[in-house]
């Protein structure tokens, strides 16, 4: 156990610099490879124009894991922000707040259309769809069909570009756990002010913990610890090949460049893209499984503006079909150090997409005047009052959990067996959609394995809110048995 190792990871964002910083930082030989020339993070990452900082999607620093939790607080101690949670859903022209307010609710959507909400509802507890297998059936099963359609499908596809048939019922059973329409109308009526996190359903949460610079400014920091803890950060290092040649581990560039002597490799990129690069390669059905998973994209616009106030919540979802936007980002309500100048505003408009699309590919200044007509058309601004903006363009930003993706990961998984020392982490890594603290709490059973030189944790068994559901044999040595105090999420 005390044998220095050497070790590879392949990624720079939450998982990969989790596990590079608990590994420098308990004397190990890591290098990361991390592709893009410029940020660490990589979904989670803070890019920054003219000094507007601006986060790619929204991360809020919540985790019912208080190891992950007292993580967050070893790197920024004294740079987390304690931030209000404030949403809402826009609907039928009309602002609904998320979670829902239920006078609120009821006069919005009137006394007619509420009560078929209530009868359709009502209708799925007596009468539900037999072992869900798709999104669709799956929430209709918890809200009953109407509220689906209102307040599930739109959003949802324009996330997917998928039918709510085609997207598998893991996502919903993952993404809004412990959810119900009665746990909604209980939460609205009698908030739940306890203190106790595990007694808490992620989705409703009242308020989060933010870095006052953004969620990239905790992978920045993360990344110079490592770095000081004698680990190496390489940028603009793209992996093209990895290779297990005589007991050890191979990481080769784009660049030509080749590093051997990994006693492990971990990796967060994309399982499609590892897969294919690996030598010796996998078996053909290894191969088959990975070339089947999808991965959704997407697109933020940036929109800076005079501050008129209009806008104050942290997000909104787009649930209108009349205009592309998904979800709209208030970046100053994240944080005011994201804004530079108090009398503006900077708004981040994500499009989900494919990189296959015709959108991937309009030009900036195409979708920076789509970004303004829609912010118009939906009332949170006046597109005169944008006085500048910028694109970002993130790719595989979502696995895509279609009705195939579950047995294909399966395949895969079965197939890497015969690797030893490869280890899957995070949201791309193991192809699930993960928040951070799932992606880091994998991290850290990977490197509490690599220390112990045998597999204390199966990093398949974190769930969602990166609660371990497997107890650990009783032959492991006790030091291995820190079980993450870590329980259910949304």
């Amino acid at each position: 156990m005390n044998l220095k190792k050497k070790i590879g990871i392949i990624g720079g964002g939450p998982a990969g610099l989790t596990a590079a910083y608990l590994l420098a930082k308990a004397g190990q030989d890591v290098t990361v490879f991390e592709a893009d020339p410029q940020y660490v993070g990589g979904i989670s990452r803070t890019e920054t124009y003219k000094g507007y900082h601006f986060d790619i999607g929204g991360h809020r620093f919540f985790s019912k894991s208080q190891e992950v939790e007292d993580f967050w607080s070893e790197i920024l101690a004294n740079d987390m922000l304690e931030r209000p949670r404030s949403s809402r859903v826009y609907y039928a022209k009309k602002f609904f707040a998320y979670p829902l307010v239920a006078v609120e609710a009821l006069k919005k959507l009137g006394i007619v259309e509420s009560t078929l909400c209530m009868f359709s509802y009502l209708q799925a507890k007596l009468f539900p769809v037999k072992n869900p297998e798709n999104f669709e059936d799956w929430v209709s099963n918890q809200f009953g069909k109407r509220l689906f359609n209102i307040f599930f499908k739109t959003y949802t596809e324009k996330v997917w570009g998928i039918s709510c048939k085609e997207i598998s019922a893991d996502w919903a059973a993952q993404r809004i756990k412990g959810l119900s329409l009665t746990g909604a109308i209980k939460n609205a009526l009698f908030p739940n002010r306890s203190k106790d996190k595990n007694k808490v359903i992620k989705t409703l949460i009242d308020s989060f913990r933010y870095p006052r610079k953004g969620p990239g400014m905790m992978w920045e920091v993360c990344a110079e610890k490592a770095i000081g803890f004698g680990g190496t950060v390489k940028m603009g290092a793209e992996v093209t090949k990895i290779s297990y040649e005589h007991s050890e581990w191979v990481v080769e560039l784009k660049q030509g460049n080749r590093y051997a002597g990994f006693d492990h490799v971990i990796s967060s990129a994309p399982m499609r893209e590892l897969i294919s690069s690996m030598y010796p390669a996998p078996a053909e059905e290894v191969l088959a499984a990975a070339s089947r998973l999808g991965y959704r994209d997407f697109i933020t616009v940036i929109l800076i503006l005079k501050d008129k106030h209009i806008f104050t919540d942290n997000w909104i979802y787009i649930h209108d079909p009349s205009v592309r936007v998904g979800r709209i980002q208030n970046f100053k309500s994240w944080s005011p150090e994201m804004v530079p100048d108090p009398e503006m505003a900077c708004y981040g408009l994500e499009y989900f997409c494919f990189d296959t699309d015709g959108l991937w590919n309009t030009p900036d200044e195409e979708l920076i005047a789509l970004g303004k007509k829609e912010i118009e058309q939906i009332g949170l601004a006046q597109g005169l009052d944008v006085v500048d903006g910028y694109v970002v363009r993130q790719k595989k930003a979502y696995p895509v959990y279609n009705q195939t993706y579950k047995e294909n990961v399966d395949v895969i998984k079965n197939g890497l067996s015969n690797y030893p020392g490869l280890h899957l982490v995070g949201r791309n890594g193991m192809h699930k959609y993960n928040n951070q603290d799932h992606s880091m709490m994998t991290a850290m059973l990977a490197v509490k394995n690599i220390l112990a030189d045998k597999e204390l944790f199966d990093l398949w068994k974190v769930n969602e809110d990166a609660e371990y559901h497997e107890t650990i044999e009783e032959n492991a040595p006790k030091a291995g048995r820190q079980m993450p105090e870590v329980l259910s999420r949304a």
